[in-house]
């Protein structure tokens, strides 16, 4: 018996509509052996099931690594014709798409590289503190330049947040349903959004990309439908039908490397979402549409954190009051890294500029060994406290030389991606 069809039979309890033909594979030894994520096959649909539901799926080491095995491969296949990736039920019966990064691998691993060499402050670590990033942003890139043959649609059935926003965010297709929970919740763990988030997220309109990434809010289907975060909303009921309908749809796609053939195999596609997409939620009633003026009175055209808060503080209603409430608890040093990467993510040509950027602050956090990364997860998922001690304690103390500082080459430790210079 294949490895394949033990861990189907082994998960099949756990994950909906996993299908048994193997993806293919050029070297079956060198692929990673984790059973957290289940590539398949369907017609011509390459799916990628995340099967870790204890965890919520979120992307550990294995996952990511098993994922940058099976991308190129399905990338590979010109007969594939559209990508489907979701995420596994819990074993109460619980949707999720995934939760995030496993940052708490990420802590320990650093962790423990200061103990065995507590002169490493401000030097480069090596091992899971870099590679984590470095690869799960590789992989980002793959899917951010994903070809437009095959385009991608993830299924956001329940909780979809940090890592698990940088394996879809960047895909043409995205599916909310009344199960979705959709954050960036890094500023409250001493972090920033990352996964090339700041590329996306001062694209959004008005002050909404400022007020999800400092703010770490979580978002429901109709503030996705109505800032564009999501592209359809399908009732969850429906997902099932939908999928098999897509397998269907798909068996008669032929691709003859026309042009004009490829756009009508999209429209196609985009077809069957129209078709199983619902008019049940109404994204002008969305806590975002609702709350839009003083997002924007707040968070639009700001130069500095300091700036928000003032602007909160003059709003005198319950969203200044309550966004006030959420912001005290975050990172100072986190909210003014993450707000100056916003700034110059504006500005930046592509999603690879983003994640260099990017990978540039992720290991601003990991090589200072008193960092508010440290800290942070110690007080969420370590000590679980929920008290983190922030260094420094509030935003005046935060510098202008200390935030630029996350900005700085790493020279030859820089994330090479292609079309990636800054």
């Amino acid at each position: 018996m294949t490895i394949m069809n033990r861990l189907t039979a082994k998960q099949s309890r756990h994950c909906r509509h996993l299908f048994h033909k193997r993806a293919p594979s050029s070297s079956q030894a060198s692929m990673p052996h984790t059973l957290d994520v289940l590539p398949s096959r369907r017609g011509n649909v390459g799916i990628i099931t995340l099967n870790r539901p204890n965890a919520l799926n979120a992307l550990n080491m294995e996952m990511i690594r098993a994922l940058n095995h099976t991308l190129p491969q399905f990338r590979a296949d010109t007969s594939l014709r559209a990508l489907l990736v979701e995420g596994c039920m819990t074993k109460r019966g619980k949707p999720v798409f995934c939760a995030g990064g496993d940052v708490k691998a990420v802590y320990m691993a650093g962790k423990e590289a200061f103990q065995r060499d507590d002169s490493l402050g401000d030097t480069p670590l090596a091992g899971i503190p870099a590679d984590f990033f470095r690869e799960e942003y590789i992989m980002n890139h793959m899917i951010a330049t994903w070809p437009d043959s095959c385009p991608q649609i993830s299924i956001w059935d329940g909780i979809v947040m940090g890592g698990g926003v940088g394996l879809s965010i960047h895909g043409k297709f995205r599916v909310a349903t009344e199960n979705t929970l959709f954050a960036m919740p890094e500023t409250a763990i001493g972090l920033f959004p990352d996964v090339g988030s700041m590329y996306w997220l001062p694209r959004l309109q008005g002050g909404i990309g400022n007020y999800i990434g400092l703010t770490g809010t979580r978002l429901k289907a109709d503030d996705l439908i109505y800032s564009g975060i999501a592209t359809h909303y399908i009732p969850s009921e429906n997902v099932s039908a939908f999928k098999g309908n897509l397998v269907e749809i798909s068996k008669g796609i032929h691709n003859d490397g026309n042009d004009e053939v490829k756009k009508s195999e999209v429209s196609q596609l985009e077809d069957i979402l129209t078709k199983y997409s619902s008019q049940d939620i109404d994204p002008s009633q969305s806590f975002l549409a609702k709350n839009r003026t003083s997002i924007d009175s707040a968070f639009c055209n700001v130069n500095q954190v300091e700036d928000i808060v003032l602007n909160l503080e003059q709003d005198g209603g319950e969203f200044g009051s309550k966004t006030l409430t959420q912001m005290r608890k975050m990172s100072p040093t986190s909210m003014k890294v993450t707000l100056e990467a916003i700034k110059r993510g504006n500005s930046l040509r592509d999603v690879a500029s983003s994640l260099v950027m990017e990978y540039r602050l992720s290991q601003g956090f990991m090589q200072r060994p008193n960092s508010d990364f440290y800290e942070g997860i110690r007080a969420l998922l370590v000590d679980k406290d929920n008290s983190p001690r922030w260094n420094p304690t509030s935003l005046e103390q935060v510098s202008n030389e200390l935030v630029l500082s996350f900005f700085n080459s790493l020279g030859d430790n820089d994330l090479s991606l292609p079309s990636s210079k800054l």
